[in-house]
């Protein structure tokens, strides 16, 4: 981070505090464990709903089609993001899990598009339903995807991504549950509405899952704050700090969906650079805002060198 006013000092503290460093969990044998369950898994529900001629099982496997490749892009952009940086790419390729989601967030909204044209055509043209067929292939359903979930539930608490893979299996369990119920109320009733019904309501969650997906990634690929940092707090920390008489020029922004950065200027009258404040500053910028990577520009607030980006001129 470069300016072009004299007499400021640049500290740049990059990754965990001293005496925080933690190696980031791999997930790649549960991705891999969970591509092929969700894969196989699939086949054996596109094949049911065709031979059943169920529409809810064609549409939960549309769904679970996307949720394959979904785990297979957040897979890719995870070994991409453990790239080391490059004289192109400073930060690596950290950005890539960004990139999936929002491709993952297109997937599922042409998924849930073409099934909510056929789930209304059905509604026209209601056709019988094998319902012990739907039951049987919904809860083997179920199984997977809460399987499929547990892989990731170690993570969900610490990994924004990995919290995002274990929602959506926990979800996708929820809506199998769903078929099954549905499935029972037509062989009990014999009312073949209720199918489409179902694959309407499948629809939806979908897309309210898309929605927080999509809204997620488009704010981080735009550099927005992201949405466990609360900038007010991270503001009035700095600003509490020994001898600092303003802040100016703060930015906070997404380096990844998991590596949140910082930069900002920090005007400290009469002092010199204090390596120790800035090593305390750090640590606790990891602690209490999960800010990982962090650049500080000292200022002495001197006349004839001010600064352009204070808060009055700052773009």
């Amino acid at each position: 981070m470069a300016h072009d006013h004299g007499g400021h000092d640049q500290f740049h503290a990059r990754g965990h505090a001293p005496g925080h460093q933690h190696a980031p969990v791999r997930y790649d044998r549960a991705f891999a464990i969970g591509v092929a369950l969700n894969a196989g898994f699939v086949a054996v529900e596109a094949a049911a709903g065709v031979f059943a001629h169920s529409v809810a099982l064609i549409a939960d496997a549309g769904h679970n089609l996307s949720d394959v490749l979904g785990l297979l892009l957040a897979w890719g952009a995870a070994a991409l993001a453990r790239r080391s940086p490059t004289l192109r790419h400073t930060y690596g390729l950290r950005r890539s899990s960004i990139l999936a989601a929002l491709i993952n967030a297109a997937i599922l909204l042409v998924a849930i598009g073409a099934i909510a044209v056929e789930t209304l055509r059905r509604f026209g043209e209601p056709e019988p339903v094998a319902s012990g067929s739907v039951m049987l292939v919904a809860a083997i359903g179920i199984g997977v995807n809460a399987a499929t979930a547990w892989l990731f539930m170690a993570g969900r608490k610490s990994d924004l991504n990995i919290r995002g893979a274990y929602l959506h299996m926990a979800a996708d369990a929820a809506v199998s549950l769903g078929v099954v119920v549905a499935a029972l109320a037509i062989g009990l009733t014999g009312w073949v509405w209720l199918d489409p019904a179902v694959s309407l309501a499948i629809v939806l969650v979908i897309a309210v899952g898309t929605w927080g997906l999509l809204k997620d990634s488009i704010n981080l690929a735009l550099d927005a704050v992201p949405e466990h940092v609360d900038r007010g707090d991270v503001e009035a920390y700095l600003a509490a700090l020994p001898g600092i008489s303003e802040v100016h020029d703060l930015h906070i922004w997404g380096l990844s969906t998991t590596d949140t950065a910082l930069t900002v200027h920090l005007v400290r009258p009469g002092t010199s650079a204090d390596d120790a404040l800035i090593t305390t500053v750090t640590r606790e910028l990891h602690e209490r805002f999960g800010i990982n990577h962090a650049t500080f520009q000292m200022e002495s607030d001197s006349c004839d060198h001010p600064c352009r980006l204070t808060s009055a001129h700052a773009a």
